[in-house]
């Protein structure tokens, strides 16, 4: 699955962020940064897939260059 889907992600209880060679080089603050904004706007990824578990669902978001600066045009 390669889109948010609200239902699903109602049922999310681990996050997973997985970095695509478009990203480069970020610093471990700058990733961190990344990874927490972008799974608490998962609707701004565009590469997402949930994984079934146990008790629920684990987001896996593959961060690119262009869900970055969605993130920061989302703050301006």
């Amino acid at each position: 699955m390669n889109k948010f889907d609200a239902r699903v992600d109602s049922l999310v209880i681990e996050t997973k962020t997985i970095w695509d060679a478009s990203v480069g080089n970020l610093g471990d603050e700058d990733r961190r940064w990344v990874a927490t904004a972008i799974h608490k706007e998962p609707q701004l990824a565009s590469r997402i897939a949930y994984e079934r578990n146990h008790t629920g669902f684990t987001r896996i978001i593959s961060v690119t260059l262009e869900d970055i600066q969605r993130l920061y045009l989302s703050r301006t």
